[in-house]
């Protein structure tokens, strides 16, 4: 593997360069292998057992997590594990698919699994970590890697409260002083990183609801519980309510994504469901949520005689870019690519379990372009027909070899 090219640092620094042409190909080709092949959270074996093949054949030592799928390798250690204290810079990647159906039409390498697609872009983001460990762990036989780098696969992303909490308790961050991820984001171009300190995501939980009463016939509504109307007035209601007991700036926002009851237009059901998200731009309003978002609930199924059943299931903090971190980021996207190649970008109210290693160590997250420059379709994230311009991949490998080389340079 050829790494000679080479870019000029402030201060006079040289840093190793660009992606070799057959390693780009060969992270195009494993990206479309696994776009082919997606897995569920927490059943990637195959996806698992294809990183763990191809980095053993470089050398290194992967380990599998204890739940059976991921795993994390450390680079430029020479036993087993790192025991230096905690100075490792962490690669995080998630390699879980989406349980939605691949609807692209013309694409050889969409899905050959029915109802499960790569429409996160984790494909992406588990090569970019492949590829960026493939070279640092070339420049640590040349003797030129720094400092260690940890890489972490983790699995079930997609399923709250998120992977990342099995990947810490397998030891994903003993002897790692900061981590770095990347997310696809179709609205940058490709060659370009969004960056932000502070919050970029938002939190998310998920909630269930159940709703019970005697039932009855609708020419008798005054005799039960009009089961129908008060759960109605919970979608409506209880958004509103709670949206008045948070100050606006905390962006607290409940959506319901099913709702469901009844069977025949002339009886009032004894039972109906509902479930949605909570979504909050602020941690400390995330905090307070779940005892608020209940009791509003309970206040208004209350009013129209219905009992109700609440599981407030706890999903994940916002992602908060420590401004250290963020800026390692910034600085090795300007040394590859100048300072055109980054720009700003706004907190979303999507969530990420990448927020719970940042409740240990400091971390941040960029938002990796992959809209081909030009494009005026935005093929939007969780969609079916989801997919990124590719030269995206060389990118955010470029982008984690020169953090890793730049932070050991600091």
């Amino acid at each position: 593997m050829s790494l000679e090219s080479e870019v000029d640092l402030p201060g006079g620094a040289v840093l190793p360069g660009a992606l070799p042409d057959a390693l780009r190909a060969e992270l195009i080709a494993f990206r479309r292998d696994m776009h082919m092949h997606p897995e569920l959270g927490n059943q990637e074996f195959r996806t698992t057992a294809a990183i763990k093949e191809r980095l053993e054949r470089a050398g290194l030592k992967p380990r599998v997590l204890a739940v059976g799928t991921g795993l994390v390798c450390d680079i430029g250690v020479e036993g087993e594990q790192w025991d230096g204290g905690p100075s490792m810079l962490a690669l995080r990647a998630d390699i879980d698919g989406l349980p939605i159906p691949d609807t692209k039409t013309e694409c050889p390498y969409r899905s050959t699994v029915p109802d499960r697609a790569h429409a996160c872009g984790h494909d992406v983001h588990t090569t970019v970590v492949l590829g960026a460990g493939l070279v640092l762990a070339e420049l640590h036989r040349q003797g030129t890697l720094p400092r260690p780098v940890r890489l972490i696969f983790q699995p079930a992303e997609e399923v709250l409260p998120g992977g990342a909490a099995d990947a810490i308790k397998s030891g994903a961050l003993e002897g790692v002083g900061a981590i770095i991820a990347v997310h696809c984001d179709p609205r940058v171009d490709a060659g370009k990183i969004g960056l932000s300190e502070g919050p970029i995501t938002s939190a998310c939980d998920r909630l269930e609801i159940g709703l019970d009463g005697p039932g009855g016939h609708t020419a008798r509504p005054h005799l039960t519980t009009d089961l129908v109307t008060a759960a109605a007035r919970v979608v409506t209601d209880v958004p509103a309510l709670v949206g008045r007991r948070f100050d606006s700036r905390s962006g607290i926002a409940i959506t319901w994504g099913r709702v469901e009851s009844g069977h025949a237009p002339n009886v009032i059901p004894q039972h109906a469901e509902l479930s949605g998200t909570v979504r909050c731009l602020d941690i400390e309003a995330w905090r307070q949520a779940p005892d608020v978002v209940v009791a509003a609930i309970d206040e208004i199924a209350n009013l129209y005689r219905a009992k109700s059943e609440i599981n407030y299931v706890r999903g994940v903090p916002p992602v908060v870019n420590e401004p250290g971190v963020t800026e390692l980021l910034r600085d090795a996207m300007i040394a590859r690519r100048g300072v055109e190649s980054v720009e700003g970008t706004e907190q979303s109210l999507g969530g990420e379990d990448f927020s719970w290693y940042l409740e240990h160590v400091p971390g941040a997250m960029a938002r990796l372009g992959v809209r081909t420059p030009g494009e005026r379709h935005v093929r939007d994230l969780h969609q079916g027909d989801f997919d990124v311009d590719e030269s995206a991949i060389t990118v955010g490998v470029e982008l984690f070899t020169a953090a890793a080389l730049v932070n050991g340079l600091r």
